[in-house]
């Protein structure tokens, strides 16, 4: 993935040249950003993923965070922070992801799904075990960092 840019437009802007296609969530607790180790790429990323039909961004952020960490937080408690523009694999097709931030009082414990390997509360840029980090989402989330 290649970030393009980062937008700062209203929560319901739609864009002439791509389509918002998913959504992330930068979660914090006591000052520790939420990573997910994703299996089939090896790496350390933020929360989030596709928007299905019929679903706002920002319900995909919700659910693509409880999917992918075991941890609910409700929709109306996530705070818009913008779009990235970025592109994304070979064929580097353009398309916008919708960016939400949240702080959480505590850490559930968490069990590996099929999708996601581990999670991890990282402090700053301290290296992470298992995989390279994704630059793009540490670039995202230190935008949102509370």
């Amino acid at each position: 993935m290649a970030l393009l840019g980062f937008h700062r437009e209203a929560e319901d802007t739609r864009f002439d040249d791509a389509r918002v296609g998913y959504a992330l969530v930068a979660l914090w607790h006591a000052g520790r950003l939420l990573m997910v180790r994703v299996r089939d790429r090896d790496c350390w990323e933020l929360p989030g993923g596709g928007i299905e039909p019929g679903e706002t961004p920002r319900e995909a952020a919700a659910r693509e965070l409880w999917e992918e960490s075991g941890l609910r937080v409700a929709p109306e408690r996530l705070r818009f922070a913008g779009f990235a523009r970025t592109s994304l694999g070979p064929e580097r097709r353009v398309m916008y992801g919708a960016l939400y931030t949240a702080e959480v009082d505590e850490r559930l414990p968490f069990e590996p799904t099929e999708e996601i390997a581990a999670i991890h509360w990282r402090r700053g840029d301290e290296p992470l075990e298992g995989g390279r980090v994704q630059t793009v989402d540490e670039y995202l989330a230190a935008l949102c960092r509370p």
